[in-house]
């Protein structure tokens, strides 16, 4: 166990400012049989270069810009194809330019986007193609959750049985004991999660799994690992996501809008059991927050307290860590108020509230309060649900308006990159051209529903996207501003 000293904790830095430039993705599907990974990955790679206002004159132009390219996909036994980042690489026309291949299993899409910003930062390129895709439909959806599941400690957790539903289960339960005290409201806020994210799927034509539902719908659907229903859990998918990263002179060579770009990582033992209570930084917003010492004395067993430590089965320190070094590289105190938007990683609603707490939206133990106080949405739903105080209320910081991993996808290698394009469009004002066009909707053999909802946050300036792996083994934390938005520290 680490003893953390001021090397350990201090800020990382950029040697020069990291931007990103453009982004592109295919659509999402739980089956895409008509269609091969790189065919997928080359239509991501066409958006990028052809629908983000670049200044090129076409693809071979672009190409010529790109000097190193990283990929990330997590599972080569799905798609039966070891390097299966030189087969894309090749396919995309990019050979003889390097490449390198990176895993760190649902956070890969994040963690090739470190990659890439870290080649960006140190100088070793000035325009960098990062792209992240999976293809889960070769196999059957038990065989899958069995392939996910030797990302876990085999020696361990995998011979008991366990799938990560399970791992998910037993944290709810005991976050429910915890905090919830075992409260019905408890189960009600995870399904207004998996309602909130599957109704913003709705709005987007890439999402696999789109639907109008209700609390009701959630809490009635097959249980797959008590408390956890079927909506509770995020999708089995097929798709490729990409982003353009430059340093400054470059990004406005190839863009008149291109958006600040920083990334930190944090991890946590693989085993949960190996996983012993510690000192851990506190966030911006709790150094002086009397409130919230409290609170960590007791979760520390201090003597108000004994109760349960950090960190423990509640929480996530490594995406504890990654926010700790990315708010100190931007100049973020307190996420609520210095973001517009963020895209957390859903893979079930309970690691959604927890991340609520590990990033410093909520203090712990209060997660599910992001939700009830409506500043999770857009707008707050008409519906009854949330009474007639808040009905209607713009949120403070919606969440996951792409529908995250539950209403969207889990592609593994692409998840991050989608999140923080997502973010991309929305700074740039241009989350309407990606997502209400009926072109895009007929693209992908799609109808643009009746209700479909514009969900492009006003004036943003400034997103956060988080990428997180198995029960929390590795976590990026990727934040977006507008130029004109840069915090100045």
């Amino acid at each position: 166990m680490i003893k953390f000293t001021n090397r350990n904790l201090a800020a990382p830095k950029q040697m020069r400012p990291v931007y990103v430039v453009a982004a592109g993705q295919s659509d999402f599907r739980k089956h895409y049989p008509e269609k091969k990974t790189e065919e997928l990955c080359v239509e991501a790679f066409r958006m990028m270069a052809l629908e983000n206002n670049l200044k090129t004159s076409g693809i071979q132009e672009l190409k010529g810009y790109i000097h190193s390219c990283y990929y990330g996909h997590f599972a080569d036994h799905f798609g039966d194809q070891l390097l299966g980042e030189s087969v894309i690489h090749d396919r995309l026309g990019l050979d003889p330019m390097g490449n390198v291949g990176i895993k760190t299993g649902g956070a890969t899409g994040g963690s090739a986007m470190w990659m890439a910003a870290n080649a960006i930062a140190s100088g070793y390129s000035d325009c960098v193609l990062c792209m992240g895709w999976e293809r889960m439909d070769e196999v059957d959806t038990w065989t899958g959750n069995h392939y996910i599941s030797t990302a876990a400690d085999k020696d361990f957790e995998t011979e008991l049985g366990h799938i990560y539903t399970g791992y998910y289960a037993l944290m709810a339960q005991r976050y429910w004991k915890t905090f919830g005290k075992s409260a019905p409201s408890f189960r009600r806020t995870m399904s207004k999660i998996a309602v909130k994210n599957r109704g913003y799927a709705c709005s987007n034509p890439f999402a696999q799994a789109p639907a109008r539902i209700s609390v009701e719908d959630v809490e009635n659907s097959p249980i797959v690992a008590d408390p956890l229903r079927f909506y509770d859990a995020c999708l089995m998918s097929v798709g490729a996501s990409c982003a353009l990263l430059c340093d400054e002179e470059t990004a406005y060579k190839l863009s008149d809008n291109p958006m600040r770009f920083w990334i930190a990582g944090g991890s946590h033992t693989l085993r949960t059991a190996d996983r012993r209570h510690m000192e851990i930084p506190l966030l911006p917003n709790e150094r002086d927050n009397k409130e919230i010492a409290k609170l960590y004395h007791e979760l520390k067993g201090g003597d108000k307290g004994g109760g349960e430590k950090y960190p423990g089965f509640t929480g996530f320190l490594a995406a504890r860590m990654a926010a700790h070094y990315a708010y100190e590289m931007t100049g973020i105190v307190d996420p609520i108020t210095d973001l517009d938007l963020v895209e957390l990683h859903d893979a079930f609603t309970i690691s959604d509230i927890q991340t609520y707490e590990d990033i410093g939206i909520k203090p712990y133990s209060r997660g599910p309060e992001y939700i009830e106080s409506g500043d999770a949405y857009l707008e707050v739903p008409r519906d009854g649900s949330f009474g007639k105080n808040l009905a209607g209320k713009r949120g403070r910081l919606p969440s996951n308006l792409s529908g995250g991993l539950i209403g969207c996808m889990h592609a593994v290698g692409a998840t991050g990159i989608m999140q923080i394009a997502e973010v991309f469009w929305q700074l740039q004002n241009r989350w309407s051209y990606f997502h209400e066009r009926e072109e895009m909707w007929t693209r992908f053999g799609k109808t643009k529903p009746k209700d479909f909802v514009n969900l492009q946050v006003p004036n943003a300036k400034r997103g956060l996207a988080i990428s997180h792996a198995g029960v929390g083994s590795h976590v990026t934390c990727s934040i977006l501003m507008h130029p004109s938005a840069v915090i100045k520290k």
